[in-house]
């Protein structure tokens, strides 16, 4: 096999039994300590703390976030940001829309190359960011969130897969994928949780003995259109593992799962 052919052979491994007992137990424990604040099965009220006029140079600036000349911190949940771009979208201010998304995205955390206003501040004034968003859009309603994916990858400076699948996500609530999975967000943490769970499923099946090809695939970023495939096909199945239990909300969306997963670390067996 080459290093491709065992990487889908560690793929197909994962899709026939997604989570380990370790990992089905720790989401439990999750779900126990957080049922409360996502009793709707949805991680709606998942909120995110931001400083609004850290961001004055940003403009167009939402109306659903708090006034950027504010110099105290504000919070902006899911259920919000999720509003706010099926507001944008119905005026076709695809800015607007990635707005929203990119500060619910990175909050008061600064990036390795400058602040997060910096960063998308450039983006804003990239050549091709206008036709790229509503093409995009267009894509994922027409056809699905992989071939969305590959609409926005490597075509705008500065803005990578961390951040266009949390605007996909969004526009996902608004504008479903035509087919296969609706999209979801896929960052380093998300991506670090699926190497974790492909390197144990590597060692197992003997694919991947020192788990090389898991960090391949699933490394800190710039996956592939076929790699968000690929974490979109598990995940769904993985929700539905889930569901099928007794320490899971049985109608619970995809997208708690993607929470639960970025906030919760599990042993995974040797």
């Amino acid at each position: 096999m080459n290093r491709q052919d065992r990487a889908n052979a560690v793929d197909q491994e994962m899709a026939a039994s997604p989570l380990p007992d370790a990992a089905v137990r720790a989401l439990g424990r999750w779900w126990s300590e957080n049922a409360s604040a996502h009793a709707d099965g949805t991680p709606a009220t998942h909120t995110i703390r931001y400083t609004p006029n850290r961001w004055a140079q940003i403009t167009p600036w939402p109306s659903a976030l708090a006034p950027a000349s504010c110099g105290s911190d504000a919070g902006v949940s899911r259920a919000k940001v999720a509003s706010a771009v099926a507001d944008a979208l119905r005026r076709e201010a695809f800015r607007e829309a990635l707005v929203a998304t990119y500060v619910w995205g990175k909050g008061k955390r600064g990036t390795p190359g400058g602040s997060g206003p910096a960063t998308l501040h450039k983006i804003l004034a990239a050549e091709g960011l206008d036709a790229a968003l509503p093409h995009a859009v267009t894509t994922l309603s027409e056809h699905s969130a992989e071939a969305a994916y590959a609409a926005l990858h490597r075509r705008v400076p500065g803005f990578g897969p961390s951040f266009y699948t949390k605007f996909l996500y969004f526009v996902g609530k608004t504008v479903p994928s035509a087919t296969g999975p609706q999209p979801l967000v896929l960052d380093r943490v998300l991506a670090q949780r699926l190497r974790s769970l492909a390197q144990t499923v590597g060692r197992k099946t003997g694919h991947d003995p020192d788990g090389s090809i898991a960090s391949w695939v699933w490394r800190n970023g710039n996956w592939s259109p076929h790699r968000y495939a690929v974490y979109l096909t598990f995940l769904h199945a993985a929700a539905r593992q889930l569901a099928a239990g007794d320490s899971w909300p049985p109608d619970a969306s995809p997208d708690l799962l993607e929470y639960a997963l970025f906030t919760t670390t599990w042993q995974a067996p040797g």
